[in-house]
Parts: C-alpha cells; structure tokens; sequence
C-alpha cells in the first residue's frame, strides 16, 4: 500500500499528514527546544572544569544542539514507514532534518521535495498535503501562493 507523507516543521512542533488511499492521520510532535533558558548559576561568566574554562554560553549552545538533534530523531522515527515524503515549514528545522534523512539510506530515497511554507494551521496542513500530492498524479504545474492553489497559466495576482 502506498503511504505518502507531509511533515510541517517548526521549532516548536512538527505536525505529520500520512495519506493512504482516501483517508489521512494527522500526528502531532511536540518538542522540547527551549529558546531562552535559564541555567542556575549563569550569573558567572566562566566556571571552573579542570583547566579549562567553560562559559555558560557554550552549555546553553551544546543544550540546545542536543534538544534539535532528539527532536529531529524523534521525527524522523515516524516516517520509516513511508514511501514518499515532503517537507515544507517556516523555519531552518526543515533543512535540519533533510540532512537526517540523507543521511539515512533507508530514507534518502523517500524524499520527494523541501518546500518553504508559512506557518499554517492544521486543517492547512493537511490540504497543502493532499494538493502537494494530488499535483503529482496529476501532472498539472500548480503554484502554493498564499495557501491557494491555482493553475500557473489562469492565475490571476491577489
């Protein structure tokens, strides 16, 4: 059976359209990012590790790596059972996790296209999914302008 899937990433959450014949699921993943934490004891610039220095600044980055590269495997967990995927968000998280999955030979072939999209709701999402895809069975050249989609030869500006 044929699974297509759309993944609309963000920092703070990714929402995950599977379509399989007529019916959809809609998964929600929530992450764990925090942007501006507070580490007790960030008051001192540096503390002291043996000899060497470490500011706060370095912990809060390394943290923060961590928290995406857990959010982005989490993720990436669920779409192993695809057969084409698209991703398309507002953020830099979507370029993250293109670099997973090309990293991954088991899913490196299932990624059809990386698109920019503005954040959207999820009712949204799963239309821009179903059009994404419906585009090509179709083979009609549409254009994702402003969430509405239209022919690229009778499109009229708004």
């Amino acid at each position: 059976m044929k699974m297509q899937t759309g993944i609309w990433i963000d920092t703070k959450k990714a929402v995950i359209v599977s379509l399989a014949e007529n019916n959809h699921s809609v998964k929600t993943i929530l992450s764990s990012i925090e942007g501006r934490e507070r580490i007790p004891g960030e008051a001192r610039l540096f503390t002291r590790f043996g000899f060497q220095y470490l500011d706060s600044g370095k912990k809060k980055k390394n943290r923060l790596a961590n928290e995406k590269r857990e959010y982005l495997k989490n993720v990436m967990a669920e779409v192993k059972d695809c057969t084409e995927t698209v991703l398309f968000g507002p953020a830099g998280m979507k370029t993250g996790l293109e670099k997973l999955i090309k990293k991954n030979a088991l899913l490196a072939h299932k990624l059809k296209s990386v698109e920019t999209a503005d954040s959207m709701t999820e009712n949204q999402v799963v239309a821009w999914v179903r059009k994404y895809f419906q585009k090509k069975v179709n083979n009609v050249n549409y254009s994702f302008k402003k969430y509405k989609l239209c022919f690229i030869k009778n499109c009229t500006q708004n």
